[in-house]
C-alpha cells in the first residue's frame, strides 16, 4: 500500500456555503490579517458579524488569522497576541481569561497518515477558565486545556493539558504545577 492523494476527496466537509466563505476570506485579509487594524472592537464586531460569539472585554492584535468565525466561541477578557492563527475547521472555543499569545497556531484539522487517500480528520479544541497558550506553541485537533493550564512557548500539545499544570515540549509534557503567587 501507498499514499494515493488522487483519490483524496473532502467532499463531506462543508463549512459554509462558498459565498459565505469567500465573503469572510475577504474580510479576513482586510480587517483581521492587516497589520493597520489595531482597533480589537472593529475585529470583534467583525467577527460576531460572521457568527462568532464573543465575550466582553477581548483583545484582539494585528495580524490575526481565523477561519471561520461562526466555529468560533470566546469568552470574556480573552487576549489574543500578533500573528496567532485559529485554523478552526472545527469548534474552537476559548472560555474567560485566556491568553493565546503571539505566533500561537490553533490547528482543528489534519490528515490521517493511515489512509491511502489521505482523509481530512478534524477535532474540536476546548480551552478552559484562565488558560494560556505560548508564544509559538501549537495545538493539535482534539486537545483540551482544562483550567489554567499553560502550554509553555515554542511547544505542541497533543492531548489533554491538566488543571493548573505547565507543560513543555514537543510533544508537551507536564514539567510543573501552575502555582498563583499573592499579588
Amino acid at each position: 500500500m501507498k499514499t494515493d492523494l488522487s483519490s483524496y476527496n473532502n467532499s463531506w466537509y462543508q463549512p459554509g456555503s462558498k459565498l459565505k466563505c469567500l465573503i469572510w476570506y475577504l474580510f479576513n485579509f482586510v480587517f483581521l490579517k492587516a497589520s493597520w487594524n489595531v482597533f480589537s472592537g472593529l475585529k470583534v464586531f467583525i467577527l460576531k458579524m460572521f457568527g462568532a460569539q464573543i465575550g466582553k472585554g477581548v483583545v484582539i492584535k494585528p495580524n490575526v488569522n481565523i477561519k471561520y468565525p461562526w466555529k468560533l466561541k470566546i469568552g470574556n477578557y480573552c487576549w489574543i497576541g500578533e500573528e496567532v492563527w485559529i485554523d478552526n475547521l472545527d469548534i474552537v472555543t476559548i472560555e474567560d481569561n485566556v491568553c493565546i499569545s503571539q505566533g500561537a497556531l490553533l490547528q482543528c484539522g489534519n490528515h490521517n497518515y493511515k489512509s491511502t487517500s489521505f482523509d481530512l480528520i478534524v477535532a474540536p479544541i476546548y480551552l478552559k477558565e484562565g488558560s494560556w497558550v505560548g508564544a509559538n506553541s501549537s495545538v493539535a485537533p482534539g486537545v483540551v486545556f482544562e483550567s489554567h493550564a499553560v502550554l509553555s512557548m515554542g511547544s505542541v500539545a497533543i492531548g489533554t493539558l491538566e488543571a493548573y499544570s505547565i507543560y513543555q515540549g514537543n510533544p508537551a509534557v507536564k514539567i510543573k504545577n501552575r502555582v498563583f503567587s499573592k499579588s
